[in-house]
């Protein structure tokens, strides 16, 4: 069975920046497209970016510019580097885990099989 295991989260000021990591185990990481959500309290779970093993990407307006998705299949890690942080970036961050390329999954959260617990991401004005 598959697991995910987010680190990075924190609490910065408006314009800073931080690095999410999700490590994978107990599944073929280099054969499957990863994303990571956001969740801010009692909002809709919303896709971020994904991410196939060949590192084409996926991502969403909101943050284009801003964050940065990357992987190494080698170490089974995923990032996300999220720079010029705005307090509406204010969530919990999950990592997730699909099967099939990102073309085809999108950002539909029923289809990744695999999630983390998540990290708390605050970004204050």
């Amino acid at each position: 069975q598959g697991q995910l295991a987010e680190s990075g989260g924190g609490s910065v000021q408006s314009g800073g920046s931080l690095r999410l990591s999700c490590a994978a185990f107990g599944f073929d990481f280099s054969r499957h497209s990863m994303a990571w959500f956001r969740q801010d309290g009692g909002q809709e779970r919303e896709g971020v970016v994904c991410i196939d093993p060949d590192d084409t990407t996926k991502i969403v307006d909101s943050v284009k510019g801003r964050f940065t998705a990357s992987r190494d299949n080698a170490k089974s890690m995923l990032y996300l580097q999220m720079n010029n942080l705005e307090p509406d970036d204010t969530a919990t961050y999950y990592c997730a885990a699909a099967d099939l390329p990102c073309r085809i999954v999108g950002l539909r959260l029923h289809t990744f099989a695999y999630w983390g617990q998540g990290t708390q991401v605050t970004v204050s004005a």
